[in-house]
């Protein structure tokens, strides 16, 4: 039904409505002077009096609906300047009123005009008639028009909204997977590293376990990077594979310390989060001095959020591995396309470095 009235030209479809409206109209204000004339006592037929409300009143209105109609249809930006409407209601005041007066005085035979006096004395009753009528009907297309060009600007408003919020999605989903794409093989560089570390060494069973737990890391990477979301509870079990595995490069030198990691289960985060922090802190802790590390993880529920946090020694005049850089500026990017209030704050808190992430926690 609705594609066959779009099928409908735009003329034809006006002209259907403006018919069928003051046809509506005429019936109604017949039915009111055949109600006021049997008050009165006078005699009246009904038919005779639709007659001539529809020829003398609607007539001459439908002509000025439609024409109005069709002319802010073709050129809608004529109500963008209040000149173009001052234009379009003095061509009513000028042209339309004056022939739909004479048109009134036809049919009432008014036009029998003898003298000055005549033309004045109809003029006057014609500026009674129909004034109200006329200008109302005008004001009531223009505010028609007015109200579907806002209506119109406002659908027009809500899909570019709609259509940049999804641009944006779009935008920040790639980005999120070309973020992944970068950590994904740092991380397997890293291991990779760790694994050459111990087949220089000669130690053969040492590499197949290193292999095999290489081989485990890569089982979780492969499921979490299939995820928008991780537990820390599935991070920190990844995180103590992780070290597992450099364990076997740096013996008992690899010292960490973890704690407050009970009922991590409930908390999302990005898939990769920790890694990248204890990577960070193994190169800047381990990889610059011969001592045993000093790595701290701790979790600790505050103001309806999870604080994790993730230090190591800041060792003075010791130059760090700079490595390729990636970690940190990842992990804050990755947290804020995850979560506006999420966030990654690195600092100095006297011989410590430390990397503090905020996580809010779900209602």
């Amino acid at each position: 039904m609705t594609s066959f009235a779009h099928r409908i030209p735009p003329s034809l479809r006006i002209a259907v409505t403006v018919l069928c409206l003051w046809t509506a109209i005429s019936v109604l204000g017949a039915l009111q002077t055949y109600s006021d004339n049997l008050r009165a006592g006078a005699d009246s037929h009904y038919p005779a009096l639709l007659q001539t409300w529809f020829v003398e009143y609607a007539v001459p209105l439908i002509v000025l609906s439609w024409s109005l109609s069709m002319t802010l249809t073709r050129w809608p930006a004529l109500l963008d300047r209040p000149r173009n409407v001052v234009f379009l209601f003095a061509a009513l005041v000028l042209v339309f009123q004056p022939l739909q007066w004479t048109w009134m005085a036809w049919q009432r035979d008014y036009l029998d005009i003898a003298s000055l006096d005549d033309a004045r004395r109809l003029l006057m009753k014609m500026l009674l008639v129909g004034w109200f009528s006329t200008t109302g009907t005008f004001a009531a297309v223009l505010a028609w028009f007015y109200s579907r060009r806002a209506k119109e600007r406002e659908l027009a408003w809500q899909r570019s909204q709609t259509d940049m919020l999804n641009l944006r999605l779009a935008l920040e989903e790639q980005r999120m997977l070309a973020l992944r794409g970068q950590l994904e093989p740092h991380f397997l560089f890293n291991a990779l590293n760790a694994i050459s570390a111990l087949v220089r060494s000669d130690d053969k069973p040492l590499a197949l376990h290193g292999i095999t737990l290489l081989s485990e890391l890569l089982r979780y990477v492969l499921s979490a990077s299939a995820r928008n979301t991780a537990t820390l509870a599935e991070e920190l079990r990844f995180v103590q594979d992780y070290l597992d595995l450099q364990r076997l490069r740096y013996g008992e030198r690899l010292q960490v310390h973890v704690e407050g990691s009970q009922d991590l289960a409930g908390v999302a985060c990005p898939p990769l989060l920790l890694q990248p922090l204890v990577e960070n802190a193994l190169r800047h802790d381990l990889e610059c001095c011969e001592d045993a590390s000093d790595i701290r993880l701790s979790f600790v529920r505050e103001d309806g959020a999870m604080l994790v946090r993730v230090s190591n020694p800041a060792r003075r005049g010791i130059k760090a591995n700079p490595g390729a850089g990636l970690g940190i500026p990842n992990t804050r990017d990755r947290l804020r396309l995850m979560h506006a209030e999420a966030r990654l704050r690195t600092q100095l808190e006297g011989e410590r470095f430390v990397a503090e992430i905020r996580l809010p926690l779900a209602e």
